[in-house]
């Protein structure tokens, strides 16, 4: 059976179920913390896959490696002998035996504490449930990579509106929006130390961030909406580049709604004054994540057991 895994390696909630039981076949009692490293040191994690981390912050392997855990005890092939402690129980060795190449969530499905655990879950999850949705979920999915999904798709499609709005928007409100963000990011310090300069006579730029109270450490903008398709191509580059010497700047950082040629992106790594190019991709991510121009419409609380409550 092959364990399902993503880019970066880490295996899907199941593909820990064997690691699990292998860690707990020679019979010894294992605290919690001690079986997850066990299992990710037996799925072979990396330390930069057990430090990836969600949205939320939590470690994604970790929380796996517990809904793993969960979903056994439910099946009766782990137990707790006390509230500290997990060991294997026969029917987690018959696990073994039988599946040697690997579980999912089908092989848990045979055994009859496990069915009746499910069918509680839905059945609690239709009483708390307002939406019809609860019913039609996959099983077989981790809930929190369900969640996470959700909200990645939220951030998609209103990413998709806020570009669009951006290109729609006056050039001098585009301005001051990247200004915005990069006031928002932590440039221009606790004072935020930034303004707009577009318009005629500008010299080829559009915003500046002092990053010092006497303004001897700058950072220029530059700003251009563009329709999706209409690249900034090497020529535009050069000429920001041209505007920085022409205010003795050596960084600065361009910002656009749409995309950038190989040619640009080359000679922005190549030339020697420093030059961030930030495509609408990136844009759009980072006020998002700095909440410019979006805001938090709804909050959700994740619950899981507290071990410590019942240590």
């Amino acid at each position: 059976m092959t364990t399902v895994v993503e880019q970066d390696g880490i295996p899907k909630w199941h593909g820990f179920m064997s690691a699990l039981l292998q860690a707990l076949s020679d019979g010894h009692s294992r605290t919690r913390s001690e079986l997850v490293k066990q299992a990710m040191d037996i799925v072979g994690l990396t330390e930069e896959q057990r430090a990836v981390q969600l949205d939320s912050g939590s470690l994604k392997a970790k929380g796996r490696v517990g809904w793993a855990i969960s979903h056994l005890i439910a099946a009766t092939a782990l137990a707790r002998p006390d509230n500290a402690l997990y060991v294997i129980t026969d029917v987690g060795r018959q696990l073994l035996l039988r599946y040697p190449e690997g579980l999912a969530q089908a092989q848990l499905r045979e055994i009859e504490a496990y069915r009746q655990h499910r069918a509680e879950v839905r059945a609690a999850r239709r009483e708390i449930s307002t939406t019809p949705e609860a019913d039609v979920l996959d099983e077989d999915a981790d809930p929190i990579d369900a969640i996470e999904a959700a909200i990645e798709r939220i951030k998609a499609e209103a990413g998709t509106e806020l570009v669009q709005r951006l290109r729609e928007s006056d050039p001098a409100f585009f301005e001051q929006a990247v200004v915005d963000l990069l006031l928002r990011m932590g440039y221009g310090g606790a004072e935020q130390r930034g303004r707009r300069i577009g318009g005629s006579g500008d010299g080829g730029v559009d915003g500046v961030i002092d990053q010092d109270a006497l303004g001897l450490d700058r950072i220029y903008v530059q700003a251009k909406r563009y329709a999706d398709g209409n690249t900034v191509g090497r020529e535009t580059i050069q000429a920001f580049v041209g505007a920085l010497h022409g205010v003795g700047a050596s960084r600065g950082v361009f910002i656009t709604t749409s995309t950038f040629t190989s040619g640009a992106r080359q000679y922005a790594e190549n030339v020697p004054s420093r030059i961030i190019l930030i495509d609408s991709a990136r844009l759009v991510a980072l006020m998002i994540k700095y909440r410019v121009g979006v805001q938090v419409k709804q909050s959700y609380d994740v619950v899981e057991l507290d071990e410590d409550f019942f240590e």
